[in-house]
């Protein structure tokens, strides 16, 4: 196990498989990165930061999804959009 960024730990995947005990307790306190021929593979996280990380995730995306809906809804309001029913009519297709 190496230590890097800090609060973050660096091991190989048969470090992992020789020693996962140890390796976990490590990874309920802080980051630990399982790097397979020297390319980091997984990153393993307590779960606290998994579950807040999810959490902010689901608030990031309902927070642009409603601004999405908002700005729809301003564009769908302004005078220089017409229906599709107020297209037809001027184009000779209704009456």
């Amino acid at each position: 196990m190496r230590r890097v960024k800090g609060d973050t730990t660096l091991v190989g995947i048969s470090e992992l498989r020789t020693q996962a005990d140890e390796i976990l307790k490590v990874a309920q306190q802080e980051p630990v990165i399982v790097e397979k021929r020297h390319k980091p593979m997984v990153v393993l996280i307590p779960i606290e930061q998994y579950e807040r990380t999810e959490e902010t995730l689901d608030l990031l995306e309902d927070t642009i999804l409603g601004l999405l809906a908002k700005e729809r809804d301003v564009r769908s309001r302004r005078k220089d959009y017409l229906t599709l029913e107020e297209l037809e009519r001027r184009v000779g297709l209704r009456r």
